[in-house]
This record gives C-alpha cells, structure tokens and sequence, in this order.
C-alpha cells in the first residue's frame, strides 16, 4: 500500500474510524483485529453505512472500488498516523508515566488552550491504537499536539513514540504500575525511560521534576527544561492552593500528590509563554472527570472518587492524602489491584498493614486479592467480591464521613455510589 496515496485519500475523507457503530459518513474504516472481534467481518457494513473505503488485511472481505488490502490494517493505520504527524509538521508533547499522566495531560491542555489551538488525546486512548487516532485527529489549524502514552510491557513506549515523533515528552513518575508486565519496578523505569531514549536520538526537550533524583539522572546531558521549582503549596484541605510568581491559584484538585502534576503544567505553559493570568485561570477553573479524584457530595458523605485505576505507589497516596485530611470521620472503601503478577499479595499485604498504622474509623477491602490478606487491625472489613460488599451496604449504613473510593479499573468501585 502506498502511504502517499493513503494520507491524500485520508485527507479527502471525514477521517478514520475503527468501530462501524461510529462510522460517519465518507470516513476511512480501518479492519482491526483484537482478541474479540476481527473488523475484516465489518468492513461490507461500514461501507454500507457511508464509508469512503475499508483498509483490509483479509482477501475474503475485498470488495471491488471499495476495499483496500494491505498486509497489516494496524500497522498500515499507524503509518498514517506517523506520515500524518510529518505532513503537519508541529510541535508534540508526549508524556507517560505510572501515575497522574492523564490528570496531567488534560492540565497541560487546559493551559496551552489559552494561547494555541490544541488536540490532546481524548480519555486515556493513550495505546498502539488510541496514539494514532488522537494524531489522525489534529489538521492544519492544530497548534500545538499533547499525546498521553501508556504502556504495560517493554518497547510499547518506544512504538508509540516513533508513531508520534514528540518533541518534548515528561514523565510523570515511576511507580509500582504493571509489575506483571514490566518485570518489577526496574522494568517500570527501563520501559517507561524508552520515551528519554527517543527524544535524546532526536534531539527534543524533556520536561523534569527535579526533584525526582532517578529522573535527574537519567536525562542527564539531555536537553531539559526543570519543573518550576517555585511552585509552592500553601494549603491542601479543600483543593491544593498554590503561590507562583507571587500569585494564588485555587484549584480544584484534592491531594497533595497532584502538586507535582499542577507544577509540570505550570512550566510547561510558561515554556510556551502562555500569559500567567490566563495560567491561573485555567487551573482554577479545571475541575476533575472521570472518577479520577473527584469530589461527591450526597446524603450527608463527602466522597473522594478516585475509582479509575490504582496501583501500589498511587493507592498509598490517596489513603496519605486521606489520613492529612482534616475530616473527623474518615472511612476507605478499597479494591484490588491488578497487574502486580507475582507481587500481588505483597502489595496488598504491605496497603493493609499501612492502613493499620494509619487506623482510620472505617475500612472495607473489596476483592480477592485483599480478601486473602492477614488483617489485625480493628475495623477493617474482608469481602471477597464486589456483590458481596453491595449485599452488606444493602443492609448496613456506612457512617457519616469522609469517605475515599479507590481500586483498580476492573473493579468499578464507582459502583456504590447508589448505594450509600
């Protein structure tokens, strides 16, 4: 297939689609393949529904003037997306890490809108399939691209940042995010640092918290820009309040651990030169989505719902962030965390044994994994799956409080809101 020709059909079309109850009229259907579905069966449908042309890799779905066929639709969208990234020739910001990549990507976006136009990733379609659609979804009035990268094994980063070709990348941290994946938390740094490794080729610009002594280390002899160290955290109890060039910024954001992630936006919108009044806005007005350290209010319970992902670094710091609150009554309502492989108990064993020294008036561990922990502490409630902690919410009323709702994706923890 000849890419060439491809980016100009693309550029004719409405754009790309992977999934036919999406397709929009004249757009380009790509045939993907997954553990669960196989787009070749779809790609009459999507023609029948209004699409330009369907890219295959499956001789039997060829359809004459309307299907292209192509060894590899995946790689074929990813070339793309890469030829794409090239044709228009802007400044990208690609950035990764174990925890707060995505509360970063939407804080970096908030800021750089006030000055340029803007394309960031949507969500977290920050995977070999979501990087290219967020690129195929920037066009000639796009300013400035923010591209999230996530990643679970060695040289997923690297994939996704040739498909991207970033000129500026950060880091948020390394963390306990993946293990199973990775190989342990050496993996994590090794596999994380691929998108250091590309930009030091390349000659782009790293955003660094200097404070991170690992990532002082590893960009040394890059060219980097360290995060605003004059950031400084004035009070954190009901959203952090921040000081910066001698200004306050109230921001809605709760935890001490999102200091860092304000910061890194901060610098890089001053980088940019976006004006500091227009910095200040947009945190203010930048309120949490998504189930990813929002704040509820209902029935008398204030709720931090922190319930879209968790990993063993993340979790310890919601439940710091909950025991510096200031609240009389605090209650955790916690649920696995996945893809730890073999340090799954350990993990879990370590949180529990956390929580007891902590003591808050309330915990309730949810799944299998914290179902199996040794619990000694007082008031630290064991159920072995969600439906059985809904049952005893259903007869039982949580008292009063702060409550903080965190656990892995796959528990959807965000659950029992209806239920309290």
């Amino acid at each position: 297939m000849n890419i060439e020709a491809l980016h100009q059909l693309f550029l004719e079309s409405s754009g790309v689609c992977t999934d036919t109850r999406k397709i929009t009229r004249n757009c380009i259907f790509f045939a993907l393949k997954g553990a669960n579905f196989n787009g070749n069966s779809f790609a009459s449908e999507a023609i029948d529904k209004g699409a330009k042309i369907a890219i295959i890799d499956e001789q039997a779905s060829y359809v004459e003037g309307k299907t292209w066929f192509c060894n590899n639709a995946l790689k074929a969208l990813q070339e793309l997306a890469h030829f794409h990234r090239n044709h228009l020739s802007l400044p990208i910001i690609s950035l990764t890490g174990s925890n707060g990549k995505t509360t970063t990507k939407e804080l970096i976006h908030k800021i750089l809108s006030k000055k340029f136009q803007c394309v960031a990733t949507k969500g977290n379609l920050n995977n070999h399939i979501g990087v290219p659609l967020t690129l195929l979804s920037m066009n000639e009035q796009t300013e400035i691209g923010i591209v999230e990268m996530g990643a679970n094994h060695q040289g997923e980063i690297d994939t996704l940042s040739k498909i991207a070709a970033p000129n500026f990348g950060y880091i948020t941290n390394f963390g306990k995010a993946h293990l199973e994946g990775f190989g342990g938390v050496e993996g994590v740094i090794k596999g994380k640092s691929e998108l250091y490794r590309f930009l030091k080729n390349s000659g782009g610009k790293v955003f660094v918290n200097a404070n991170d002594s690992k990532q002082m280390e590893l960009t040394q002899g890059m060219d980097r820009i360290l995060i605003q160290k004059e950031v400084t955290l004035k009070e954190a109890s009901h959203g952090l309040l921040l000081e910066w060039q001698g200004m306050e910024i109230q921001t809605q954001l709760i935890g001490t651990y999102n200091l860092s992630n304000l910061s890194a936006a901060i610098s890089i919108g001053n980088y940019f030169e976006v004006d500091k009044t227009a910095i200040k806005e947009a945190l203010e007005t930048y309120s949490p989505q998504m189930n990813r350290s929002q704040v509820v209010e209902k029935k008398g319970y204030k709720i931090i719902l922190d319930a879209y992902n968790a990993n063993p670094t993340s979790m310890k710091a919601a439940l710091k962030n909950l025991k510096n609150n200031q609240a009389i009554n605090k209650i955790a309502i916690l649920g696995d965390m996945f893809e730890l492989g073999e340090e799954a108990s350990k993990e879990h064993q370590h949180i529990v044994r956390y929580l007891e020294e902590i003591g808050f008036q309330e915990v309730f561990l949810v799944g299998s994994h914290f179902y199996h922990t040794d619990v000694l502490g007082p008031n630290i409630f064991k159920f072995k799956s969600y439906e059985d902690f809904q049952e005893y919410l259903s007869k039982n009323s949580l008292p009063k409080g702060l409550i903080l709702i965190k656990g892995s994706r796959g528990m959807a923890l965000e659950r029992v809101l209806p239920f309290l």
